[in-house]
């Protein structure tokens, strides 16, 4: 409830804004890279009962590279390096182990305004998660990889020809199986995070 909050309320402040906007006169090229700085907050949706287990948010670094098929229709890869994240279980009283994760995202976004000084986009696609470095207690391990769906929203704001300052939010579908030493499926541990970020473009 908390994310279709926030990310109602960006959508609609960036169609207010949009309606508003100037219209950019330069000519500009198809492709768009941005570096933002992102918020990660874990949902840590837990449904493994004996645990309790939940992952901590944390700031990192995100890049990623924007392909404009049509002036509205773009495709964004985003991408940064492997994170690690502490696990913590309250039914163990705190801090248990880490791991790391790598969770590449492709969306297909709408822009509503391409050629506006404020551009507010809406955006869905895929992500796969890498889990790696895995270090729990003896008898606990999780599965590798997960796939789930992102959603998106966010505004591009042009503050000089080809530049533009960026604000996005994310929610990304993660999550992972919890096993025991014989494999057997001892729950599923949601992450789920919700990725609120902010940074900078150039359009080329």
């Amino acid at each position: 409830m908390k994310t279709q909050t926030a990310l109602s309320r960006l959508f609609v402040a960036a169609l207010a804004a949009a309606a508003l906007a100037p219209v950019a006169a330069q000519a500009e090229g198809n492709f768009e890279v941005r570096v933002r700085a992102v918020d990660v907050a874990p949902a840590n949706d837990d449904t493994v009962s004996i645990t309790n287990i939940s992952l901590n948010s944390k700031v990192i670094p995100e890049v990623d590279f924007s392909y404009y098929i049509t002036p509205n229709i773009a495709a964004e890869l985003i991408l940064t390096y492997p994170q690690q994240h502490d696990v913590s279980s309250s039914a163990h009283g705190g801090k248990i182990g880490t791991l790391r994760e790598l969770p590449p995202t492709l969306t297909a976004q709408y822009h509503f305004v391409p050629n506006g000084q404020f551009r507010p986009y809406v955006g869905a696609g895929l992500n796969y998660t890498n889990i790696t470095c895995v270090n729990l207690p003896s008898g606990y391990n999780v599965d590798r990889g997960s796939f789930g769906l992102a959603l998106q929203a966010g505004m591009d704001v042009q503050v000089a020809p080809q530049v533009f300052i960026n604000l996005d939010i994310k929610q990304v579908g993660i999550k992972t199986k919890l096993r025991d030493s014989a494999g057997s499926d001892l729950g599923t541990i949601k992450v789920n995070p919700i990725l609120v970020g902010a940074g900078v473009g150039y359009r080329f």
